[in-house]
């Protein structure tokens, strides 16, 4: 039941059908789900700014910290559960059978558009990878100038920006020779920093909580 469930979800196209207006030659170098693309930049890039302006005008930390984290939030659940999937035909996911085990898929759709078009893998990509690289320079920015409450909610969406480029690199690679060990014992380092770095700050605000995906599919 659980393979077929997988099956449906992952060969099911939302986006089939005769494809009326796209058979100029211009046509795989159009975005085909603008809106879907727009989201999966719009909610990293504002918390960002939000970030960055909080910083520059002195704003309380408490909303800052509430703003941000609600970005960061919309923005994890839409690049994992519905950008990946559509743009890119990419998915990880996480469900306990019977027995109580939990078991984390990670998969990639099958067919003529698999992968999606390069336009569309590109601002996916592209925005999935830089957005983790902002926030470690920003990490480095609030650690070395000692705002250690504000490395707090960097760490958080280092974790967050972190675990869905993670679970989406396995949804790629995952079934090469090797991969799986590698990011395993990567996973497993960057997992304990953080936790360490974490637990450490729950006395000032419990609602940083980090996000991290598992290191083996079961």
């Amino acid at each position: 039941m659980m393979e077929d469930h997988q099956a449906l979800l992952m060969n099911t196209d939302d986006d089939e059908g005769l494809g009326f207006g796209e058979e100029g030659p211009d046509a795989k170098d159009r975005l085909r789900h603008p809106i879907v693309a727009f989201f999966h930049v719009f909610f990293r890039a504002a918390a960002i700014i939000v970030y960055m302006l909080c910083g520059w005008t002195g704003a309380g930390f408490v909303p800052s910290f509430v703003t941000v984290v609600i970005l960061l939030s919309l923005d994890f659940w839409t690049v994992k559960n519905i950008t990946g999937r559509i743009l890119v035909g990419l998915r990880w996911w996480n469900y306990v059978d019977d027995d109580g085990i939990s078991h984390w898929v990670f998969e990639s759709r099958k067919g003529a558009r698999a992968g999606g078009r390069p336009p569309e893998r590109r601002v996916f990509w592209g925005g999935l990878i830089l957005a983790p690289v902002v926030w470690f320079f920003l990490f480095m920015s609030s650690f070395f100038t000692f705002r250690f409450q504000w490395t707090i909610l960097v760490i958080l969406a280092m974790a967050l920006s972190g675990a869905n480029l993670y679970g989406y690199i396995r949804c790629k690679l995952g079934h090469k020779p090797g991969f799986a060990d590698a990011t395993g014992i990567l996973h497993s380092g960057l997992q304990n920093v953080i936790f360490n770095r974490t637990t450490g700050a729950t006395t000032t605000d419990p609602t940083a909580q980090a996000f991290t995906a598992p290191a083996h599919v079961v």
